[in-house]
């Protein structure tokens, strides 16, 4: 029963957004297309938010995060198109840490409604089967209950882009992420078997579709394509709950340390270098991805030069 229940949502999801489009996209020429939604710099707010407390409910990390950061009006205009681009890869339990924290997109759902965002889509291209793994993380139900439209990747919905990056260059991308004014980032913090973490940068895995398992040959290099791709106004990263050991797909909960805290920058770089650091003690040397990351120029992994605030709930 849980499962059809999950499925009739899934095809009310899937109708809407298909409703709501008056036509599909115009093609355009691959070279034409580039996802960089950042918003102007702030030098009187901070670059990086940290919010940390060991009792505090995720929705409210997430409130301060944000406050900090200058408001979700800072990110989302009125009448905006904004995509939510949780971890939804697997097919677990939020307390195996394997996918993003489900009190943590919906509080972010909230926040673009009150922001007077039009339309708010929570999407990502899962590794297991799509409809299993947003039923079962809890990411599905949380979304639509917070006034967000669900889009579940159908090969319908893809459109092939050339990505322009090194490794990657034509490959068929998720559509909402194309149409998006505001495209935000929530990744879960976890351990990676190959790149040693997996945090924002590795999200954007969830972009795209294909054969993502060839990827993996050149991961680091691969992560950085994606990166100079698809800039975020803003990423939001989950480190309530943390996934110290054997990831990316976990299923155990002693691998899993709560951390209780949020973050939120709008360099992605820099917030996956300070993740690596707080939590697994692995600086850029040891990173090849940020390196790379740091020589073409897609951001800063020094991390400690930007303005940060930290607050303690």
């Amino acid at each position: 029963m849980l499962r059809l229940g999950g499925a009739s949502a899934a095809a009310v999801g899937l109708g809407a957004y298909l409703s709501g489009r008056s036509r599909r996209p115009e093609e355009r020429a691959a070279s034409q297309v580039a996802l960089d939604h950042r918003v102007a710099d702030r030098p009187d707010l901070p670059e990086l938010a940290v919010a940390r407390g060991e009792s505090a409910e995720p929705a409210a990390l997430v409130r301060r995060a944000i406050a900090d950061m200058g408001g979700m009006g800072r990110f989302v205009a009125r009448g905006a198109t904004v995509v939510i681009k949780p971890n939804v890869a697997w097919d677990r339990l939020p307390e195996y840490a394997a996918t993003t924290n489900p009190e943590i997109v919906a509080q972010l759902v909230r926040l673009c409604r009150e922001a007077g965002a039009g339309a708010v889509i929570v999407t990502d291209v899962s590794c297991n089967e799509p409809e299993a793994c947003f039923e079962r993380s809890g990411i599905g139900a949380a979304a639509r209950a917070a006034g967000a439209e669900v889009v579940l990747p159908q090969t319908r919905f893809f459109k092939t882009i050339d990505l322009g990056g090194q490794v990657l260059r034509e490959w068929p991308v998720l559509e909402p992420f194309l149409e998006a004014d505001t495209l935000i980032n929530v990744p879960i913090a976890k351990h990676h078997s190959l790149t040693g973490v997996t945090l924002g940068m590795k999200n954007w895995y969830g972009l795209i579709g294909g054969d993502r398992n060839r990827l993996h040959q050149r991961i680091h290099e691969s992560l950085v394509d994606l990166t100079d791709f698809a800039k975020p106004s803003l990423t939001v990263m989950d480190a309530y709950r943390v996934l110290m050991r054997n990831g990316p797909t976990g299923g155990n909960v002693d691998d899993v340390e709560a951390k209780g805290t949020v973050l939120a920058s709008t360099d992605p770089v820099a917030l996956d270098a300070y993740a690596a650091k707080a939590w697994w003690d692995l600086d850029v040397p040891r990173l090849r991805y940020l390196r790379i990351a740091e020589a073409r120029g897609v951001g800063r992994p020094a991390f400690e030069s930007l303005r940060t605030v930290v607050s303690n709930l």
